[in-house]
């Protein structure tokens, strides 16, 4: 599915293209959109699949979570449900990093890096200090 020329005109309109890419630029601002639309999905599944079961379950405001991303730190809003039995799928319980991060990681050690230039890396990239 391709994207139409008029939405990404739209999202483009007014910004410098240096900063498209950039951290806290637009890329990281639509996975976050994403990632909020596809738990909203997952939740709107579950109390779906709640109900036709006869149990009374409804959204029950947010949690916030910051995930890591491998571009940068993603302050997520977490969808609850009033029963807790909510487990989303996309980022789980407990997962602070998006699939791949780790990978990053242990490649950067097994090229050469040392893990002051990993930390100082992170630490630029991220704003995380490991």
């Amino acid at each position: 599915m391709a994207i139409k020329k008029n939405t990404l005109d739209d999202l483009l309109a007014g910004r410098d293209p240096q900063a498209v890419f950039s951290k806290d630029g637009l890329f990281d601002e639509l996975k976050k959109a994403l990632a909020e639309r596809v738990l909203n999905a997952e939740i709107d599944d579950h109390l779906d699949g709640e109900a036709a079961a006869g149990k009374r379950n409804s959204r029950n405001g947010y949690s916030k979570k910051t995930v890591l991303t491998e571009t940068s730190k993603l302050d997520l809003r977490i969808l609850r449900d009033r029963e807790g039995t909510f487990d989303p799928k996309l980022i789980a319980r407990y997962q602070r990093r998006f699939p791949g991060f780790d990978e990053k990681i242990v490649s950067m050690y097994a090229r050469g890096m040392t893990v002051r230039e990993i930390q100082g890396h992170l630490m630029e990239l991220y704003g995380l200090e490991v």
